[in-house]
């Protein structure tokens, strides 16, 4: 699990994401529609891809993708994030993150 708390060091917001994963291009606009800008991990395009797969599993991602980080801890995937969307949360835990100001 260490290279995905060091991936997710230091940034307000983290998706970890398959470029092919209709599901977490849905979570990538919904959180950019809020003009918050994640940093965004192609598990299909970077070279240790596996082997932060198999620490996001780890965690309890189950599927892997998408994975939401905000104020570096693990928020869940797509339905924890339309969960706290639904239930008008999102917004506040990205401002207390810093991802957004408004």
């Amino acid at each position: 699990m260490d290279v995905v708390t060091s991936m997710v060091a230091d940034r307000p917001v983290v998706i970890f994401s398959r470029t092919t994963c209709c599901m977490s291009h849905s979570i990538k606009t919904l959180i950019n529609g809020f003009g918050a800008n994640p940093t965004v991990y192609e598990l299909d395009e970077i070279q240790n891809g596996q082997q932060v797969e198999r620490e996001l599993q780890q965690m309890g991602c189950n599927p892997s993708v998408p994975a939401v980080f905000i104020g570096q801890r693990l928020v869940g995937g797509a339905n924890q994030v339309m969960s706290l969307q639904l239930r008008n949360q999102l917004v506040p835990l990205l401002k207390r993150a810093g991802a957004i100001w408004i």
